[in-house]
């Protein structure tokens, strides 16, 4: 009897971890999760609650994303978004003047995370640069950015609230 429970709670651990896998994606499908967000979006958030409008833009025949982010009264940033292998990467080229690139560690249907790997143009470390990006999704049409800067060995973040256009 031992040995039937034993066997019945490895096959029931076996079930939970094969699910957890699968709500993961992989690289490729998190990269066309970013295609599917081809278009104009808007909304408000960052430090000030300033509006904001970004845009997404499938380029190099499918293999890379653009997002360009225009904050109201900043200059605007590009953000471009591609596979390494089978990894999902983004650099980001900041209004500060350097390039931080970072790579996705949760790709889910809800959540996309991405940490930081390294960043160019900067420097010292203690310059202000993004160490990362996580984004929420709502719906097809709602979803949050959370961005995180550090300067000086301190995080802050800015999360901005975006819908889709019409």
């Amino acid at each position: 009897m031992k040995h039937m429970s034993r066997i019945l709670l490895l096959v029931s651990l076996l079930f939970v971890s094969t699910d957890a896998v699968s709500a993961q994606m992989n690289a490729t499908e998190g990269l066309n999760r970013l295609k599917a967000l081809a278009g104009e979006w808007e909304g408000d958030g960052g430090p000030n609650e300033s509006s904001i409008t970004i845009s997404y833009e499938i380029v190099s025949g499918g293999e890379a994303v653009i997002e360009t982010r225009a904050p109201l009264n900043e200059p605007t940033m590009v953000t471009v978004f591609h596979l390494d292998g089978d990894s999902l990467m983004l650099t980001h080229y900041c209004s500060a003047g350097n390039q931080p690139r970072m790579r996705a560690v949760a790709l889910t249907d809800e959540i996309m995370d991405f940490n930081f790997v390294d960043v160019t143009n900067l420097s010292e470390p203690a310059e202000g640069h993004m160490r990362g990006l996580t984004f929420h999704f709502d719906s097809e049409d709602i979803m949050r950015q959370v961005w995180t800067w550090h300067q000086g060995g301190e995080d802050t973040s800015s999360s901005f609230v975006l819908k889709r256009k019409d």
